[in-house]
């Protein structure tokens, strides 16, 4: 049986990779899922899973060598999937710190512990070990607003806020570890993904909730930034591809094929609530256009991202298949049936659970 350490697997991207891969694998594979538990890492995500004799769930910090150590030492691991990262931009710029310490530091452990575990005496590596770390489109700065030039894996980097620029950072670790000793990893940029069980600070799940409940809708600037978003479930096929198809060493995009400035995303939400929900459930009255409230814009804020999976495509045989219509009905669909989860996240109950679900071991 395959063991898979997944790093930040209660947040976002991790819990839907994590879902992703025991629909496809079941029983075929184990996972151990490392998490410190911030404040947008949610077991809540997994509760479904915490039953699986293959899976185990480890409260811990990258940034901690010995307890990175110790989960190596205990388990033979095959297979590195590295998403722990503080992830929202407006928190960088706030406290830039906190992000080169997690993303550039943790790596740097992750990376450390994993080379510790898995080399051989003469240098090389132990057969079938890989660690893949999951990074960002936004490492590449921005794009002109053209509509026709894209991100390439040979696209110099640009990164503008701190957050990308800890990413860039822990990009190049990866990259060194490569170069330098051989260390049989490979680095996958995505663009902005979207989908279940994502932190409402975040775009679509703030906009969501926002406008359900009457609330003004921020839009940075003139709400014309462009993103490419790519639907979470194709991000962890595309990931799941990599590991099995990928060469080691090397970098893909993974990118949606879905280009949106952001104010038609909002409007797109507003439209899809609207189209969802009955005439009889009152919030109904809350969703307008009316609610959009434009505010300073970002600092720094990049212009346009786009991704372009052509490498991905032809080497792996990974391409999206979700297309934005798709995607975002299902998204909001899954968000008017879990309020639950949400009201939960915006109240920070949903903390509770970690201490619920295991104090008593």
């Amino acid at each position: 049986m395959r063991t898979y350490l997944v790093t930040g697997g209660a947040g976002f991207i991790g819990s839907n990779y994590i879902h992703y891969m025991f629909r496809k694998y079941d029983n075929e594979i184990r996972i151990i899922n490392v998490d410190k538990l911030t404040y947008a890492g949610n077991l809540e995500n997994l509760k479904d899973i915490e039953g699986r004799e293959n899976y185990t769930f480890v409260k811990a910090d990258i940034t901690d060598k010995e307890a990175i150590r110790k989960v190596f030492a205990e388990n033979d691991i095959d297979r590195v999937v590295h998403f722990a990262a503080e992830s929202h931009v407006d928190r960088s710029i706030k406290e830039p710190e906190v992000f080169v310490n997690t993303n550039v530091m943790g790596t740097c452990v992750m990376l450390n512990c994993a080379k510790e575990a898995w080399e051989l005496p003469d240098g090389s590596f132990k057969e079938g070990k890989k660690f893949l770390h999951v990074s960002t489109d936004e490492v590449y700065g921005s794009l002109p607003d053209d509509g026709t030039s894209y991100f390439y894996e040979t696209t110099p980097y640009c990164p503008h806020s701190p957050y990308s620029a800890s990413k860039a950072s822990s990009d190049f670790l990866v990259k060194a570890y490569i170069d330098t000793y051989h260390f049989p990893a490979n680095i996958t940029n995505c663009s902005n993904n979207y989908g279940p069980y994502q932190f409402p600070e975040k775009l679509i799940p703030l906009i969501i909730n926002n406008a359900l409940n009457g609330k003004a809708l921020p839009v940075y600037g003139d709400g014309m930034n462009i993103r490419d978003w790519l639907y979470v479930d194709d991000h962890a096929k595309g990931i799941d591809m990599v590991q099995e198809n990928g060469k080691l060493g090397e970098t893909y995009n993974i990118g949606g094929h879905n280009e949106r400035r952001n104010i038609q995303i909002i409007k797109t939400i507003l439209e899809t609530l609207q189209e969802l929900l009955p005439d009889s459930d009152p919030r109904k009255a809350n969703v307008s256009e009316d609610l959009i409230t434009y505010v300073a814009d970002r600092k720094g804020h990049d212009k346009r991202y786009a991704i372009a999976p052509d490498k991905i495509r032809k080497e792996v045989g990974w391409e999206p298949e979700t297309t934005f219509e798709v995607g975002i009905k299902k998204t909001i669909k899954w968000y008017l049936e879990h309020q639950e989860w949400m009201e939960r996240c915006i109240s920070g109950d949903y903390q509770k659970y970690y201490e619920d679900m295991y104090k008593n071991r």
